[in-house]
C-alpha cells in the first residue's frame, strides 16, 4: 500500500513537470468529483486547489440549485448556459424513494426532509446518510464554532428538531440525541415562537443556525441557535421587514462569511437586496453587525416571487458579476429561473423538463465534504 502511494506520488511529480498547472486544473475540473476527493491526499498544491470554492464553482459538473418533485431530483447549472439534469444519488434507499417536505441546504450539505426524517447528502459526491425521526421535525443542521476546520473535516456535525414544544440536537458521529436546555431568561414561550417563525429552516453561518423570526409582524430580527452552548441567542435586528403576508423575505449566506436579506413587496414587486457590511462574527451576539443596500430592482412586469400556494418563498443567490439569480414558481406552479442585474431582467427561463407542479427547490454549491457516516439510519 505504501509502495503504491510513493509511486502514485512520484508518478504526479512527473506529470507538473511535463505539463503546464493551468493543463493540470483543466484536467482536474473534468474528473468525476468523488474521485477529487481521493485526490486531495496526493499533494499540498493538488490540495489547495480542490480546496478553492472557486475551482468547485468551475467545474464541468457544478450547479447551483437543487429541485425535487414526489419522484424526481433534479440539478439546474446556470453558467454559460441553464441546463437542468436529472440527478440519482445511486445508493440503497435513495432520496427518490421517500416524499420531500422540506429542502434545505447548509453549507457544505443539502437536507430533505420527509415523512420519517430527515437525509443529509452531498448530491455532488451522490453520498447520503437517513436520520430516523417521526414525531420531530428537522429544522436545520450545524456545528459547535469551537471545533471548526476550514474544509469541513473535522467539524462535529450535529442536526436540531423541535414538535413545536421541545428542541432536541442529533449528534451524527455518534447517532445519540440530547435535548436541548433553556439558558437562564428563555422561556418556553420563546422557544415555541422560533418554531413558529418567518422560516422553519435555518441558514447555517459559521457553525450556528440562523432564523428570521417577527416579534409582532412589525420588527424583525435574527434568532440564532449556538452549537457550542446549545442555547438560543437574538443575534441581530434586520433592516427591512414584511407589510404584506406574501411579501418575499429570505435570508442567505453572502461571499461564505456575511449575509444577505432579499425583500420583494407583494403589492409594488420592488425588489431590496441588503447585505451585512462585514463578516458575521457569530461569538460577538450580533454588536458588529452593520447592514447595507446592495441592489434595487423597480422592473415592469417583474414576477412575484413568493406564492400563497404552499406559501413558497424564492431561492436565490448573487454570482460573481453581482447579479440576482432566483429561483421560483409562478401562480400555475411551474418553475423559472430569473437573472436580474444594473435594474433590469436578464433573462427568464421556464425549466419545462421538470414536469410536476410545485418543486421544492434550494440554493446547493457544490462541496467536496464527504457526509458524515455515524449512525446510518436507512428509512422503510
Amino acid at each position: 500500500m505504501e509502495s503504491n502511494t510513493k509511486k502514485q506520488k512520484s508518478e504526479i511529480a512527473a506529470l507538473e513537470e511535463k505539463l503546464p498547472w493551468e493543463m493540470i486544473e483543466e484536467i482536474l475540473s473534468r474528473v468525476p468529483p468523488e474521485s477529487l476527493v481521493r485526490f486531495r491526499v496526493v499533494c499540498k498544491r493538488w490540495k489547495a486547489i480542490l480546496d478553492d470554492k472557486t475551482f468547485v464553482y468551475n467545474h464541468k459538473d457544478t450547479f447551483r440549485f437543487i429541485l425535487t418533485t414526489k419522484s424526481k431530483i433534479y440539478s439546474v447549472s446556470i453558467d454559460p448556459k441553464i441546463v437542468v439534469r436529472e440527478l440519482s444519488l445511486d445508493i440503497p434507499g435513495r432520496l427518490e424513494s421517500q416524499k420531500p417536505t422540506k429542502l434545505v441546504n447548509c453549507d457544505e450539505f443539502l437536507i430533505c426532509s420527509t415523512d420519517t426524517g430527515a437525509a443529509v447528502c452531498n448530491p455532488w459526491l451522490k453520498q447520503i446518510t437517513w436520520i430516523r425521526e417521526t414525531r420531530f421535525k428537522f429544522h436545520g443542521i450545524g456545528y459547535p464554532h469551537t471545533n471548526t476546520n476550514s474544509t469541513g473535516e473535522k467539524r462535529a456535525y450535529k442536526t436540531i428538531w423541535c414538535n413545536y414544544v421541545k428542541w432536541k440536537i442529533y449528534d451524527l458521529a455518534s447517532g445519540t440525541w440530547k435535548y436541548v436546555v433553556s439558558k437562564p431568561g428563555d422561556t418556553n414561550k420563546e422557544k415555541k415562537q422560533i418554531a413558529l417563525a418567518h422560516s422553519l429552516s435555518g441558514v447555517l453561518m459559521n457553525g450556528n443556525l440562523f432564523w428570521i423570526v417577527s416579534v409582532d409582524e412589525t420588527k424583525y430580527h435574527l434568532e440564532t441557535f449556538d452549537f457550542s452552548r446549545e442555547g438560543f441567542y437574538r443575534f441581530c435586528d434586520l433592516p427591512c421587514g414584511k407589510r404584506h403576508p406574501l411579501d418575499a423575505l429570505v435570508l442567505r449566506v453572502f461571499k461564505g462569511d456575511r449575509f444577505s436579506v432579499l425583500k420583494q413587496s407583494k403589492v409594488t414587486k420592488k425588489i431590496e437586496i441588503w447585505v451585512t457590511k462585514n463578516k458575521v462574527n457569530v461569538e460577538d451576539d450580533g454588536k458588529s453587525v452593520v447592514w447595507m443596500r446592495l441592489m434595487n430592482f423597480s422592473i415592469p412586469n417583474l414576477p412575484r416571487l413568493a406564492q400563497a400556494t404552499y406559501y413558497q418563498q424564492p431561492s436565490y443567490f448573487i454570482d460573481n458579476n453581482e447579479r440576482l439569480v432566483v429561483c421560483c414558481c409562478d401562480k400555475t406552479g411551474k418553475p423559472w429561473i430569473y437573472i436580474m442585474g444594473d435594474n433590469k431582467l436578464i433573462s427568464k427561463v421556464h425549466l419545462d423538463s421538470v414536469a410536476d407542479p410545485w418543486p421544492l427547490h434550494c440554493t446547493c454549491f457544490p462541496s467536496l465534504v464527504p457526509v458524515p457516516r455515524g449512525q446510518r439510519d436507512e428509512p422503510e
